[in-house]
């Protein structure tokens, strides 16, 4: 099957007149027609910098896509112009940001904000009454009455603007959603609400997903396959059931598992991975995540890893390649 989605060897840059910051090191991945793909990591490991690349929305002055390539049905998106963009954007890729508090226009209502997608990209020639149906239709679809449709953002809770912000993203059936941390301002309640209700509109669209977040559980429930990424760099990926079930992990995701609490073993303390992420101004050398592993040797100092693959399991780490080496 084609991808709908592929990003290749993606670099970006935050490049300012003290200082660069390396956000995106040689990134690659696909999303297949109707599939789910968790972006996974730490604050700062670069998973929002990969979405704002893909729809190019970084930073006019400061964010730079220095190479790569990102190719939507065949297509390389870093080829198209502004206004090219601004027509595919919310009609065939549309994105849910991280902050539904700041996502919304404070001056419009929420009817006005979803029709305002529908008319930049004439959706279907509707006239306004049937634009007005189709706002109608988006609210029943994330469980919201009609008549909300005129009142404005501050009238409604946290959870309430999350579910306006779907109905936009979703209002010119996009192919692919980008669902940057969609729960983080939920709480634990209405974010699994949240989450079911996504997940039942994307299976009945048939839309394609990007999950990003830093919550293996979302993960565990929601994706088809799995990227983790550390300082910019994708240092395991593969399906669901590679990184869930499977018996070899980087240790940057051992480390991850071990920060979840097990309600089921009262005994078992949280193992929390030491230290902080690197500075991206100034990232070490070798693997990236040589200064918090348990299982640093001088060479993971010097030399950045090689991919060890096992099927659709791909892990970067010299731990796994000198398995792979010695026919372990």
């Amino acid at each position: 099957m084609d991808s709908l989605l592929s990003v290749r060897n993606l670099v970006t840059r935050y490049e300012t007149d003290s200082a660069t910051v390396e956000a995106v090191n040689d990134i690659s991945f696909d999303v297949l027609p109707g599939e789910t793909l968790g972006l996974v990591g730490e604050t700062g490991a670069g998973k929002t910098t990969t979405a704002l690349s893909i729809l190019q929305l970084l930073p006019e002055r400061t964010g730079v896509i220095k190479s790569g390539a990102i190719c939507y049905k065949g297509e390389d998106l870093l080829s198209k112009s502004k206004e090219e963009m601004r027509l595919i954007r919310g009609a065939c890729i549309s994105m849910i940001f991280q902050d539904p508090m700041t996502a919304l226009n404070p001056v419009l209502t929420i009817g006005e904000q979803i029709r305002e997608s529908l008319e930049i990209h004439n959706y279907d020639g509707l006239s306004r009454e049937q634009l007005d149906e189709r706002v109608d239709e988006l609210l029943e679809m994330v469980g919201i009455r009609t008549s909300r449709k005129y009142d404005y953002p501050h009238q409604f809770s946290g959870g309430m603007k999350q579910r306006v912000v779907i109905a936009i993203s979703l209002a010119c059936n996009p192919e692919l959603i980008i669902a940057d941390e969609p729960t983080t301002a939920l709480d634990v309640t209405i974010q699994a609400q949240v989450l079911a209700m996504m997940m039942d509109l994307k299976n009945r669209l048939k839309t394609s997903m990007i999950m990003i977040t830093h919550d293996l559980g979302i993960v565990a429930q929601t994706c088809d396959k799995v990227a983790i990424m550390y300082a910019g760099e994708i240092v395991e990926s593969g399906t669901v059931r590679d990184i869930y079930l499977g018996e070899k992990h980087h240790p940057y995701t051992v480390g991850l598992f071990g920060s979840i609490p097990d309600l089921e073993k009262e005994t078992r303390r949280l193992s929390p991975i030491e230290g902080i992420m690197p500075d991206p101004r100034n990232l070490p050398t070798g693997c990236k995540f040589h200064p918090r592993c348990a299982h640093c040797t001088a060479r993971c100092e010097r030399e950045a890893p090689p991919v060890y693959r096992e099927g659709s399991h791909e892990i970067r780490c010299h731990l796994f390649a000198a398995e792979d080496a010695n026919g372990n």
